[in-house]
Order: C-alpha cells, then structure tokens, then sequence
C-alpha cells in the first residue's frame, strides 16, 4: 500500500483512498497500514476530541505516537488529564514537546505575556515552531479538526495537502458533531478535562482561555483580540 506523501499528492489517488474508507476509523486504518511508525504523528490537545481520537488510536495502534505541544501555559488540568492517559493507555508513546525558548527566556526577548501583546508571535514561537519540528522527516500528521468548529474549517477532508507543514494532514472526525464526541466518551467512560464541566469547550493555554456561556464553543479562545486560530491549522 503506498503513502500519500505531500510530494506525490495526487487528487485522483487521494478520492480512491477516500471512496476505499469512508468512516472515521476506516482512514485511521489505513493511515497506520500506509505509514511507518516514524512517519506519522498524532499532534494532540487534550481536548475532548483528543480523547476520543487516543481512544481509537489505541484499538489501531497501541504503540502510536502522540505528541502535545507542551507551551509552558496550560491549565493544571490539562497536565492531570495527560497524567491520567497515559496511566489508561500505558503502550501509547506520549511525548510533551516544549519550545526552544523557554518563558523567561522569552520574556526577556519579546518582554512580559507575549500572548497578550503580540499573540500570533507568541502562538509562532509554542505552538508553530514546535510542531514544525515533530513533522520534520514525518510524512503525515493526525488532526481532532471537526467541519462543526466553524468556516475555517467546513472545508476539512479526511485527507489535506498541508501546505504549512509540507505534510499530509489527516482528520479522522471531520464529520462529527459536538454530541458525537461527548456521546463517544460517555460510552466508553474516558477521562477527559474537568474544565469541559465547567464551560470551557475548547481549552487552549490558560491566559488564552476563556468560559462559553453561549455562542460558538471556539469563542473563549483569545477572547479580547480577532485572533481565531493558533496558525497550526491556517493555510499558507
């Protein structure tokens, strides 16, 4: 079975790979059939979408990588939560991957909370650049993104040419609804953020993040600027 790289990414090959697996764990499947374990990555925020697809990672692939963008910024109880999954998965290779800089040193380049006064350069240096160097030599990367997040991402296939990363990006759950996912992780009795109870949707860096009491579950993310994506998942 031949991988679809970023270099021979062809659309004819890429709608017979669809048409062949046309659910969710179909393309997970062939994902791991077509990639060697060095050559796919699952890039995962610990989201509720994160659960679900480390979940079904592990019925695919016990030993499949994942990594989390480890910014220095998050919520206490995302850091639980990871404890918490790799207690539950122990043969999933989880790895917490940190920026160059760290926040001191960051600080003293840029001055005091970056994400408040330039918030994409700050996204840029621990989130962007990191990733960047998970997928080098990496030929495909797993994504939570769902078409229901919002216009930037109604587009989503299982399979995209990631001109930002030069990689192939696969989204197993683009078709999933919000309920689908909680419904997912009721069932199977998954640990998941404890801030989910407590109106937070989508769970970014703390300073970042705020609580939904209505309105779109990606609005408490950089709530105070027009900022709406990290840049992870924004095109070239």
């Amino acid at each position: 079975m031949s991988a679809i790289t970023y270099e021979n990414w062809n659309e004819k090959r890429v709608k017979e790979v669809t048409e062949a697996n046309k659910d969710y764990y179909d393309i997970l499947k062939w994902a791991y059939q077509a990639y060697s374990a060095d050559e796919i990555v699952y890039a995962c925020s610990f989201g509720a979408e994160g659960i679900v697809l480390i979940d079904l990672l592990s019925k695919v692939n016990k030993g499949a990588r994942i990594v989390f963008l480890d910014t220095g910024l998050h919520f206490k109880e995302t850091y639980e939560l990871i404890d918490k999954i790799k207690e539950k998965y122990p043969t999933l290779q989880i790895e917490l991957k940190k920026p160059t800089l760290d926040l001191n040193a960051q600080a003293n380049l840029h001055g005091d909370e970056l994400w408040m006064t330039n918030p994409n350069l700050c996204c840029q240096i621990r989130k962007i650049e990191p990733l960047q160097e998970v997928l080098n030599g990496s030929k495909a990367w797993i994504s939570g993104l769902r078409r229901e997040q919002g216009p930037t991402r109604k587009n989503t296939e299982y399979l995209n040419k990631d001109e930002k990363f030069k990689n192939i990006k696969i989204c197993p759950l683009i078709h999933w609804t919000w309920d689908d996912v909680w419904n997912y992780i009721k069932l199977n009795n998954l640990p998941y953020n404890e801030l989910h109870d407590n109106h937070y949707p989508s769970i970014g860096c703390a300073p970042c993040t705020n609580q939904v009491l209505n309105g779109d579950l990606r609005s408490g993310r950089w709530a105070n600027s027009t900022k709406t994506e990290c840049g992870l998942h924004v095109k070239e």
